[in-house]
């Protein structure tokens, strides 16, 4: 699974701010980076009266936008996925996603901390937050780091989460959970897909291939 980490903290402590200054520094040393922002009060990304909003207006479960440079889509749930589901069915080719918030999740956690806007971290013993980004604590037995040191923040997730990962040309998903391959198998099954594809009229060699199957009725 592509490694995910989260950036908590309280309101108005730096969180978007240090997400602004750290993505660019690991794209820089060549890693692709995905983002998740939390809102716990539900979000709005389409304007009233765009085409878009009429069509979700009108019953649509899905709604996506896509021009020459991107693509933006909008999936109605039931439910809050949980923050796994959400990277392993929307991120198929980054190394790395940030997730702002999601303080409650399992994931490995970043603390950004100002002492004038919260008396003490928010994190406790059991939050597996694994370093603070902002002004020193007492009894703190994590790494920390000042707002000014992004470049060894970056030094810190990649030696822990990105040196030594390597990537996987090949992700399935039964059910928005990915399915584990090692290379033999990933290898076995390019192998005989595009050895089936390679058959059929107008095919030719591609840098990437999507396929999905949809087995029987959504329950």
């Amino acid at each position: 699974m592509i490694p995910i980490v989260c950036i908590v903290g309280a309101s108005d402590s730096g969180k978007t701010t240090l997400l602004e200054r750290l993505i660019p520094e690991l794209t820089r040393r060549g890693y692709r980076i995905g983002t998740v922002k939390h809102d716990v009060h539900g979000f709005q990304m389409d304007q009233e009266g765009k085409d878009t909003w009429r069509h979700s207006r009108a019953g649509a479960q899905t709604i996506a936008i896509a021009s020459p440079r991107g693509v933006a889509s909008i999936r109605k749930t039931s439910d809050e996925l949980p923050l796994e589901e959400v990277v392993a069915r929307y991120f198929w080719e980054e190394d790395l996603v940030l997730a702002e918030g999601f303080k409650r999740s399992r994931f490995p956690k970043i603390e950004v901390f100002r002492s004038e806007v919260e008396p003490s971290p928010l994190c406790g013993p059991g939050d597996n937050r694994i370093a603070l980004v902002g002004d020193e604590t007492q009894g703190l037995e994590i790494p920390r780091f000042s707002f000014d040191q992004i470049r060894e923040l970056a030094d810190f997730i990649e030696e822990r989460y990105l040196k030594d990962r390597k990537s996987h040309p090949v992700l399935v998903q039964i059910d928005g959970k990915r399915l584990p391959m090692n290379a033999f198998v990933q290898d076995f099954f390019v192998g005989c897909i595009l050895g089936m594809l390679s058959r059929l009229r107008g095919w030719r060699k591609p840098r990437s291939l999507l396929i999905h199957i949809r087995l029987g009725e959504d329950p």
